[in-house]
């Protein structure tokens, strides 16, 4: 999750001043966590909670949990969001995050993929990748399209962290959701800002493919232009996954989030280490 942190922290400052080079400094002043790590840790924070209510078994043989997932991903995307209401959201979504009724609204915009890493990294097969993203997804976006990219990026990470190659990683995402022929530099002066997930995702999936490291995926990221926070995030997310992430790099990143994100992020990271450890004697 760190990964799509990062990503956002260091696009943040070129979302509406575009720079489609990959010379610049990653952190400065003007950096700033957005909803795109806001969102992220809400859905890292659901499924937390829903597993300290649900035994974890409960996530491959039974479709509550995923019904319990949803339920929280409402919860914590508008009690967390709430919090923050300064932070960047469309409009349709800072309607649904202050609704007394939230209901999904038919989006296919690209806030389904930003916040969907925490899926690629707990879920234990494909199948579960799947059915896990559409819970947390299709509280706000329904749309086939919205789905589509959200599984995408989860599939993507689930992979990147199991070993996967590039190639097949790539094969992958081009059989299910999308194609991937071309390259960064081909459309790096012709690309607009586009805040579909079909405009965007594919995109960002090409920037990791692409790149040589952790910190060249994020800059390659940065470098197409458009919404690059979330392109950022989406690539982090990826390469976090594929490459880990430096301990300099993430320490400057968490030092732009405040106490409270903060805890959620620790949680997680203590969450995962103990899933890690347990995973082959829960079975999940």
């Amino acid at each position: 999750m760190i990964g799509a942190i990062i990503g956002d922290i260091v696009g943040s400052r070129f979302e509406f001043n575009n720079y489609r080079k990959k010379d610049f400094d990653l952190f400065t002043k003007e950096c700033k966590v957005t909803d795109d790590s806001i969102m992220t840790l809400a859905v890292a924070k659901s499924i937390m909670e829903t597993e300290k209510i649900l035994k974890p078994s409960f996530q491959s043989v039974h479709p509550v949990y995923f019904s319990q997932v949803e339920k929280m991903s409402v919860k914590f995307m508008q009690e967390i969001g709430r919090k923050y209401p300064n932070c960047g959201y469309g409009g349709r979504f800072k309607e649904w995050v202050h609704s007394q009724n939230p209901q999904p609204y038919n989006s296919f915009g690209n806030g389904a993929a930003m916040r969907v890493s925490p899926v690629g990294f707990v879920a234990q097969t494909e199948k579960e990748v799947t059915l896990l993203s559409k819970a947390v997804t299709r509280v706000t976006h329904n749309h086939q399209e919205g789905l589509k990219g959200a599984e995408a990026v989860a599939v993507a990470v689930y992979m990147a962290q199991r070993g996967s190659t590039k190639d097949d990683i790539q094969k992958t995402i081009e059989s299910r959701y999308y194609s991937l022929d071309f390259t960064i530099d081909e459309i790096r002066d012709s690309y607009e800002t586009d805040l579909s997930c079909q405009g965007t995702v594919p995109q960002a999936i090409k920037a990791f493919l692409e790149s040589t490291s952790f910190e060249d995926a994020v800059r390659t990221a940065v470098s197409i232009g458009g919404d690059s926070d979330t392109i950022a995030a989406i690539t982090g997310a990826i390469a976090e996954s594929y490459y880990g992430v430096p301990y300099d790099l993430k320490d400057q990143a968490l030092a732009y989030l405040d106490s409270e994100l903060l805890s959620i992020y620790y949680e997680w990271e203590e969450f995962y280490e103990e899933r890690q450890k347990n995973k082959q004697v829960s079975g999940f």
